[in-house]
């Protein structure tokens, strides 16, 4: 028997796709230094699968359907040490595509959990080699078998476009009045997305990246001293883009994802708090405004790092071991 269809209702997703993005802005102005600048917080982890990459899985799962490079039943290739792999896991399953990820041996339980659930291949590649590791790991295989479709979020336009026509577009709409925008330096799509369709609107409008110290690890952001450069950072314009980058340690990371949950009872990701913390250092720098940033994922992910209840030297001695993000 054919499936029954059933009519459209208001207020019923089609399916949980439908449920990726127009993710919430919450006021975050409490843990701001400077009373006349405003901090407002995009709760990215609102998304599915509590983070934003399901933006950019479902752009680049589209866009290698558009273009005929991913045909059904095919085969998706994905180097990640953790939301990518699980966002782009959890399309593979609704669409009927086998998934593999190469992830660092080092992820967390968390992380590999997840990506059994959803029912991806996971190839653990050497702890040493981290994140950058596992994406010539990943070039190297695909050029071996070209049955895998290579997504790259690192080198793929679809990354940056699900934020300049998804996210960039709802924090303009939510706050006409944003002055600032603060995001990680990850794969750079979201600053990048996000910086150029604010920027193209509000010329006068300052980004601002927030990376780690050249040769530290802070969750989910990389420097680019490191010698690494994504692709897509020189592909959209990174260095004529951006305004600044603020500087952020593992403890203040540390720190301000632990104050988020305790003064705003926000419970977020570890890389929100050292964005949170690069914003908060651009607010002293200004006279006035409205700084928002993005809090990339939320918590539960990073439950096994106790970063909210046990002593943050422990924690960062936990955290510079596996990789949570």
């Amino acid at each position: 028997m054919p499936p029954t269809t059933f009519p459209d209702s208001p207020g019923v997703a089609s399916s949980i796709l439908a449920c990726i993005g127009n993710t919430p802005l919450v006021d975050v102005s409490a843990l701001s230094p400077n009373r006349n600048v405003r901090i407002l917080a995009k709760l990215e982890g609102q998304n599915p699968t509590g983070s934003l990459k399901d933006r950019i899985a479902l752009s680049m799962i589209a866009e290698a359907e558009s273009s005929g490079r991913l045909l059904p039943g095919g085969k998706i290739l994905e180097p990640s040490s953790g939301n990518t792999g699980i966002s782009l896991a959890f399309i593979a399953r609704l669409r009927g595509y086998r998934l593999k990820v190469l992830m660092p041996e080092n992820a967390s339980a968390e992380r590999r959990a997840m990506l059994d659930i959803y029912g991806a291949e996971v190839e653990p590649t050497p702890a040493e080699e981290g994140s950058n590791g596992a994406v010539r790991r990943a070039d190297a295989a695909a050029r071996a078998d070209p049955s895998w479709v290579y997504l790259c979020q690192y080198a793929n336009g679809a990354n940056p476009r699900a934020h300049y026509e998804g996210t960039g577009p709802e924090i303009l709409r939510d706050c006409p009045e944003i002055t600032h925008f603060v995001a990680g330096m990850g794969t750079s799509g979201t600053l990048l997305g996000c910086g150029r369709y604010l920027k193209e609107r509000k010329p006068d409008l300052e980004v601002l990246a927030v990376e780690p110290p050249a040769g530290e690890r802070v969750e989910g952001l990389r420097s680019l001293e490191d010698g690494y450069i994504p692709p897509v950072y020189e592909a959209w314009g990174g260095p004529e883009l951006l305004d600044g980058r603020r500087i952020v340690r593992t403890r203040q990371a540390l720190e301000f994802t632990r104050r988020l949950a305790e003064e705003t009872a926000i419970f977020a990701g570890i890389s929100t708090g050292a964005v949170l913390a690069g914003a908060c250092k651009a607010a002293e720098r200004i006279d006035s405004g409205v700084i928002v940033f993005v809090a990339a994922d939320g918590g539960w992910k990073y439950l096994s790092t106790r970063a909210w209840t046990d002593p943050l030297e422990e924690v960062q001695e936990r955290v510079d071991k596996i990789l949570y993000f």
